[in-house]
């Protein structure tokens, strides 16, 4: 059964993130209603059953974010995103799958579309009554990108449980940006950060370096099945040898390497050259893989010699490691706000006066170039 919620007054819109989930199974629907609605900055207004309702009651119906189901009768979700777009080009969609190499492709080809982020579907009873991490992956990338859409900052306090969250058009408040002084010495590694909109930022990045031939190790916040497929994309778009980082595997020029789904990729000193390492060490940041464990382990091999960007992402994930990449003397680069899918990861390292230059995502790559001695304005 599809429902609408009726628009409430507009003070009551003004307080919480509108949601509209989109899927086939009713189970799944009141699942995902649960979950959202437990959170009291979130209201879901509609929950429809295929992308032919979606697309219809979007027209009607004033929404943030939609959670997209991909396998559905009548209208899937790759049918039903560019149909949603043209009703309202600034909706959120988050895409939500169960997690299969088939899947994790076709969740790439969304976001390439348009999509801002994709969701694992849980597969089983304890997974659908649990209230652990599925849960709070949800929510968050939720209001992220619910604040996103609205043009608010990005991490604001977060309302204690049954009270009121915060006023949706409340004006944002925005640090002064400082930068920092970039290294004195080229560098000889590049390691990248990101998260929400990622994956498409990481594809225009490397996709623009050229003959970089530098070494590129990447921490994207992805499950498993999703980061080996990122890899084979990331190969395809730069023509550059790009796989998942796997255990001692030593570090090469001109390769790409993506930290697995579900192990932290951390650098060591070896014999000849730095060597990779895995591990399944605690989340940080609630994420494994995590940004920080990665920075912090290259500044104390790289030095001064380890460039770093953050591209967009939602939460704080990479701060810790940046400061790490920063006090021995490494160079920081961040995407900024106009180009950001979510501006959080790069924001906080932004406003923490760590950063030696803050772009537009199409500037990065030339900046990158430059800095390591390739050429660019």
């Amino acid at each position: 059964m599809n429902t609408v919620t009726k628009p409430p007054s507009a003070s009551a819109a003004d307080q919480r993130y509108r949601v509209m989930v989109v899927d086939d199974s009713a189970v799944i629907r009141g699942f995902f209603r649960r979950a959202l609605e437990s959170d009291p900055a979130i209201e879901v207004v509609a929950s429809v059953g295929n992308g032919r309702y979606a697309i219809d009651t979007l027209g009607r119906t004033d929404v943030d974010v939609v959670v997209l189901d991909i396998e559905m009768p009548v209208m899937d979700g790759m049918a039903a995103l560019p149909g949603l777009l043209a009703v309202d080009p600034s909706v959120k969609i988050i895409m939500a799958s169960t997690l299969t190499l088939a899947n994790a492709e076709i969740s790439l080809r969304a976001l390439a579309r348009g999509a801002a982020d994709y969701i694992p579907k849980p597969t089983t009873t304890s997974e659908i009554h649990s209230a652990g991490h599925f849960h709070h992956e949800l929510l968050e990338k939720v209001k992220a990108l619910g604040r996103a859409r609205r043009g608010l900052a990005t991490d604001p306090a977060p309302a204690s449980r049954g009270r009121a969250a915060p006023a949706a058009k409340a004006p944002a408040v925005r640090q002064p940006i400082v930068l920092h002084a970039p290294s004195l010495v080229p560098p000889s590694v590049l390691a990248i950060g990101s998260s929400t909109g990622g994956p498409q930022a990481l594809l225009k990045v490397i996709g623009a370096l050229g003959d970089f031939s530098l070494p590129i190790l990447i921490t994207q916040h992805m499950p498993a099945t999703f980061t080996g497929i990122l890899a084979e994309h990331i190969a395809k778009a730069s023509g550059r040898p790009a796989r998942e980082g796997a255990d001692g595997v030593a570090v090469q020029p001109g390769h790409v390497y993506v930290a697995p789904g579900d192990f932290h990729m951390t650098v060591e000193a070896g014999s000849r050259a730095p060597v990779i390492r895995l591990n399944q060490g605690p989340p940080e940041n609630f994420c494994r893989p995590s940004v920080d464990p990665m920075l912090r382990s290259m500044a104390t091999v790289y030095g001064a010699r380890l460039l770093t960007l953050i591209l967009t992402g939602m939460g704080h994930d990479g701060l810790d490691g940046c400061r790490s990449v920063v006090a021995a003397g490494g160079t920081l680069v961040a995407q900024d706000e106009a180009s950001s899918v979510v501006w959080g990861m790069p924001g906080t390292v932004a406003t923490a006066g760590l950063c030696s230059a803050v772009l537009p995502l199409e500037s990065i790559a030339q900046h990158v170039r430059r800095l390591s001695g390739r050429g660019g304005a």
